[in-house]
């Protein structure tokens, strides 16, 4: 049986003036720029309804040694619309056993 990938979530709220610019940027750039990162095997997006940051994305990584890759680091963060970002939030989830 392989092992159950990590998960990487991040939370965050965004100025209602870019909310459109940010949505289109996440689907567009943001996750194909993250999956193209070794290590980096899906991504779904999600709104939340109880209370914190609107936005959420979950990611399967295979591990924490993604965040050690110079693609990773070449595609993380919120480049042109970090000023717009408030309440960001990210955990990282290690399958039990790991």
């Amino acid at each position: 049986m392989s092992e159950a990938p990590w998960l990487h979530i991040v939370r965050v709220d965004v100025d209602p003036a870019v909310e459109e610019e940010f949505n289109r940027w996440y689907v567009e750039s943001h996750i194909p720029d993250l999956l193209a990162c070794p290590g980096w095997l899906s991504a779904r997006r999600y709104t939340v309804d109880d209370g914190g940051p609107r936005y959420a994305a979950v990611y399967e990584i295979a591990g924490p040694w993604v965040y050690d890759t110079p693609e990773f680091h070449a595609a993380k963060g919120f480049m042109h619309l970090t000023p717009h970002i408030r309440n960001f939030r990210r955990q990282v989830l290690a399958p039990l056993g790991a």
